[in-house]
């Protein structure tokens, strides 16, 4: 599986949401998405989004400082 990755550590809501909502579009099936989220309010946006649109996630760090999962097409 190739995993793309994108870094929005730099950025915040709203712009963070549609960078993720852009780079979800262009999933094919067979790929993943690294996703880089720093800003509180991406943090809670960006992981509601891909749920309520049926992406898979793996949370692989969530901490105090930042937020990395990979995306899936469900």
């Amino acid at each position: 599986m190739e995993i793309i990755s994108l870094d929005l550590m730099a950025e915040r809501c709203p712009l963070a949401l549609l960078l993720a909502k852009r780079a979800c579009a262009t999933l094919l099936p067979n790929q993943g998405l690294e996703i880089r989220i720093s800003d509180s309010g991406a943090r809670g946006d960006i992981p509601r989004f891909l749920h309520n649109n049926g992406y898979v996630t793996d949370i692989l760090v969530d901490d105090n400082t930042q937020l990395i999962m990979i995306v899936k097409k469900g």
